[in-house]
């Protein structure tokens, strides 16, 4: 499938003659998000340099695209049709990262003549249901203590019984806004031709959201390309990387992040030599390089990624449905256009459908932010999260959105709502500097709705969050707060809400 790239597998180290390889671009995998136009032609321009490459290595591969008139536009369709035109005795796959693939190939499976057999995807750190089991005798799923028992076996960042410099955690040291005047180097782009591929996008019809350049298209699509983006972020912005992770700049999409997840999740890239390489650059360079860089971005990967997977298998497919809040609310409309008199969203957004990118405090404190304080429909949060960013796969996404971002599982994978007020933004960015909004007024109609929002959510919703020690800090601010104060912005609340388009 187009997430399972990774030319290191064992099913690529001999050629076998009496092996056939299909891979194929079908209207079903385009079709059930709008996806970013950078995404559909990424997957697919990587798809086919995969297969070319490995038809170049001598093995019998069948690439079906999208206008070919043979597709049927199906996995199990396709999959069938080849089945009976070359004679296959035995059905083989991968196993995919999505439970609806999931479920829809072992369902394929149990209606053939044939022998059938799943294999690993031989990515993952961790098996689909070893988060389960690690968690089965634990009070909650608390995502700090997995990760330390994915460092202690896997002996990354350990010494000893203990974490390396005594630490396991250095996230206080990751939070610092990016200086004034400060110029990180430009992101490692490169010079992809995508024509062929954005025609055919486009002759088939498919719905599609952003922006692209399809004779310079800057994102890898080659293992070769992704190994280049890895040893560029290793040399040029890991010293920098944790630092600043959570910093946002109007005049800056990539900053210090390694934008690796697109190689990881197709798996052109595998988070073993990911982080083997960050560990690796920091024993060479000690000096320039600090524990707090390297720890924060491995957290990401060995802590996060693995942790949201092992959810995904853990809690699919109930996960998907998971409205603890039970909003109802529509997306606002200019979330697919950018055009919002907030600064803050109007340049994540806008960034959002030029790269089909954002980085994590991008999209857990401005746009998730927001619509978890408006009270969006988490679904509708998903349809937008899964479509508009080049790395998103649901696995990642769902638990991601509805779990960290908008609270929609009660709390299942964070420990409170991630909400913020334009504080925290202003403290994080220059997102505020000359908005149309007043970021230090919340009542008025020139205040800025993140003010008011959040004070109305934690009001709104007091039965359910009051008792999390977490937030005892923002109850008893809100309750020293007068009570004309506290009506004011609760009206004011209640006019954003009225019109969510006007904002």
């Amino acid at each position: 499938m187009g997430d399972q790239l990774n030319l290191q597998h064992s099913w690529f180290t001999t050629i076998d003659p009496d092996t056939l390889y299909v891979m194929m671009e079908v209207r079903s995998e385009t079709d059930y998000v709008w996806h970013h136009i950078q995404k559909v032609c990424a997957f697919f321009l990587a798809m086919e340099q995969f297969a070319e490459e490995r038809i170049e290595e001598g093995h019998d591969f069948i690439y079906l695209k999208l206008d070919d008139s043979e597709n049927k536009q199906s996995f199990p369709l396709n999959c069938a049709a080849l089945i009976q035109r070359h004679s296959i005795e035995e059905f083989q796959y991968q196993m995919p990262d999505e439970y609806r693939l999931d479920i829809e190939l072992k369902a394929f499976c149990e209606k053939l003549q044939i022998p059938s057999q799943s294999f690993d995807t031989e990515h993952f750190y961790t098996t689909r249901e070893e988060l389960g089991v690690f968690f089965q005798d634990k009070k909650g799923l608390l995502m700090e203590t997995f990760y330390r028992e994915m460092r202690r076996k896997h002996n990354v960042l350990v010494n000893g019984d203990g974490p390396e410099q005594g630490r396991w955690n250095f996230d206080e040291e990751n939070r610092k806004k990016l200086p004034k005047n400060h110029n990180p180097d430009q992101p490692y782009l490169f010079n992809n031709d995508m024509r062929k591929i954005h025609e055919r996008v486009k002759q088939a019809g498919i719905k599609t959201i952003g922006t692209i350049d399809p004779q310079n298209f800057y994102w890898p699509v080659t293992r070769t390309q992704s190994l280049e983006l890895l040893n560029h972020f290793l040399e040029n912005c890991l010293p920098l990387f944790g630092t600043f992770q959570d910093a946002m700049h109007s005049d800056e999409w990539s900053l210090y992040h390694s934008r690796l997840s697109f190689s990881m999740n197709t798996k052109m890239l595998s988070p073993k030599e990911v982080i083997s390489g960050a560990i690796q650059a920091w024993i060479s360079n000690p000096t320039s390089i600090a524990i707090n860089q390297v720890e924060g971005f491995i957290r990401q990967i060995l802590g996060w990624r693995e942790y949201m997977r092992g959810i995904y298998w853990l809690k699919m497919p109930d996960f998907e449905s998971m409205n603890y809040f039970g909003y109802e609310r529509k997306l606002p409309d200019w979330y697919w256009t950018g055009q919002t008199k907030m600064r803050c969203l109007k340049y994540s957004i806008t960034q959002s459908l030029n790269h089909a990118y954002a980085h994590h405090i991008q999209r857990l404190m401005i746009t998730g932010n927001f619509a978890l304080l408006a009270g969006i429909n988490p679904a509708e949060v998903d349809f937008w999260y899964l479509g508009i960013y080049i790395d998103a796969i649901q696995w990642v996404e769902i638990t991601n959105t509805r779990g960290m971002s908008q609270y929609a599982d009660g709390g299942m994978t964070g420990s409170k709502p991630y909400t913020a007020s334009a504080n925290y933004i202003h403290k994080m960015s220059n997102y505020c500097e000359g908005c149309y909004y007043d970021r230090k007024e919340k009542t008025g109609p020139k205040s800025c709705p993140f003010n008011s929002l959040y004070w109305d959510f934690h009001d709104r919703h007091r039965d359910e969050l009051e008792k999390n020690p977490r937030l005892s800090l923002v109850y008893r601010a809100w309750d020293k707060m007068d009570n004309d104060m506290r009506e004011e912005i609760l009206l004011r609340a209640d006019d954003c809400l009225k019109d969510l388009n006007a904002l």
